[in-house]
């Protein structure tokens, strides 16, 4: 099956098209929200009936009052349900994972760390390992031999040595 390419106008319309119908949409819940919040007040509350006198008003701010209290529990409990049942769902939602037994294994970054880091992220903050090898070393101190001073003494000297064994040994050759 071959497809045909939409032109970029087509596409413009069409998604202008989209848009407006998405935006009526909107109105209308907009509105239909509206509506319905006056129509809750309006069985939920009764319209006021100012009369003047500070007792009678009195009287009705303090029935407000509990009826906010009242109101303010309610508003309470539904989110201490809301969010026991959200709990419960992660807890369920977690119980399925582990029956299926699939779990994602997350990419693993690769961490430079030193010797050090590594063993004290091991054996934890209690331990305190140092990685000088060298300190635990025993200390060994040079003997310089006396022979080793006397040959790197004059270089003069060597050198007249060394001729009477050429000497010897061109002697022998003839």
């Amino acid at each position: 099956m071959s497809e045909k390419k939409m032109s970029s106008s087509r596409k413009h319309h069409l998604k202008s098209l989209m848009l407006q119908i998405a935006q009526e949409l909107i109105a209308q819940e907009e509105a239909q929200s509206l509506e319905d919040r006056k129509q809750y007040m309006s069985e939920n509350i009764a319209p006021l009936q100012l009369t003047g006198s500070i007792a009678e008003l009195q009287d009705l701010c303090k029935k407000m009052h509990q009826r906010i209290d009242v109101i303010d529990e309610e508003r309470y409990d539904l989110g201490s349900k809301v969010g026991k049942s959200d709990k419960e769902i992660e807890d369920l939602q977690i119980k399925v994972q582990d029956l299926k037994g699939k779990f994602k294994k997350p990419v693993l970054k690769k961490v430079r760390m030193s010797a050090e880091a590594m063993l004290q992220a091991l054996l934890g903050s209690k331990h305190k390992v140092s990685m000088d090898l060298r300190s635990n070393l025993k200390q060994v101190k040079k003997e310089v031999k006396e022979e080793d001073k006397e040959s790197v003494g004059d270089w003069r000297k060597n050198i007249e040595d060394k001729s009477d064994r050429k000497k010897m040994f061109e002697t022998n050759k003839e």
